[in-house]
């Protein structure tokens, strides 16, 4: 998709992603990278007062119902009502968006999302072939290892996510890191932006 990915500063990253976003229609922004990386808060950032953001983790499969090595597995996930949604958003109508919880690691409800002009798609399957091709831009965040697990070391200390220290660390080094680094190469090679991400920030 991309030829030559612009490599960014963190810094940088917002301002430099905005002067590509086209004008006059709606733009949908896919923005990957591992666990801990910090897609949340850059989406977050580029998302503005104006824009939305939509998070892969919320189409994730209810984790009692797969196998543990299977959680992050892209063909687990609900891509059609991913597409589904993004499809909505396009023609401008509004869609129902589903909501994941971290605590029961489940499917809990869903919630109404009005349309607007910028759209982020934020998660570690975002450039997914299936997703691929509703996107218009494509972000690739990379942060080291250790700073990426002290980021999620950070929420579940803190009580922001349903597992415990010992617990999430288990599944970061068996199943979160493996399963990305099967699709880093080419999820990585599909960017137009290629956002490093060095920050001691405690969010990601």
């Amino acid at each position: 998709m991309a030829d030559t990915a612009q490599l960014l500063n963190w810094d940088e990253a917002p301002r430099a992603i905005r002067l590509r976003i086209p004008s006059g229609r709606v733009c949908v922004i896919g923005v990957t990278g591992p666990v801990g990386a910090g897609k949340s808060h850059l989406s977050r950032t580029l998302r503005g007062e104006h824009g939305i953001h939509i998070a892969t983790d919320d189409y994730l499969p209810d984790y009692d119902k797969v196998a543990y090595e299977d959680r992050d597995d892209p063909d687990r996930a609900d891509s059609a009502a991913l597409i589904a949604n993004l499809l909505d958003l396009r023609r401008g109508t509004s869609t129902r968006i589903p909501t994941w919880s971290f605590q029961t690691h489940s499917r809990v409800g869903y919630r109404e999302v009005a349309p607007a002009s910028l759209v982020l798609v934020e998660g570690i399957h975002a450039l997914h072939e299936r997703i691929l091709p509703h996107l218009d831009l494509c972000v690739f965040v990379e942060a080291p290892p250790e700073i990426r697990w002290r980021r999620w070391e950070y929420l579940e200390a803190t009580g922001q996510r349903g597992w415990g220290v010992e617990v999430a660390r288990e599944f970061f080094h068996s199943v979160a890191e493996p399963t990305f680094a099967k699709f880093e190469h080419v999820y990585r090679s599909r960017a137009h932006f290629v956002v490093r991400n060095g920050a001691g920030m405690p969010t990601v």
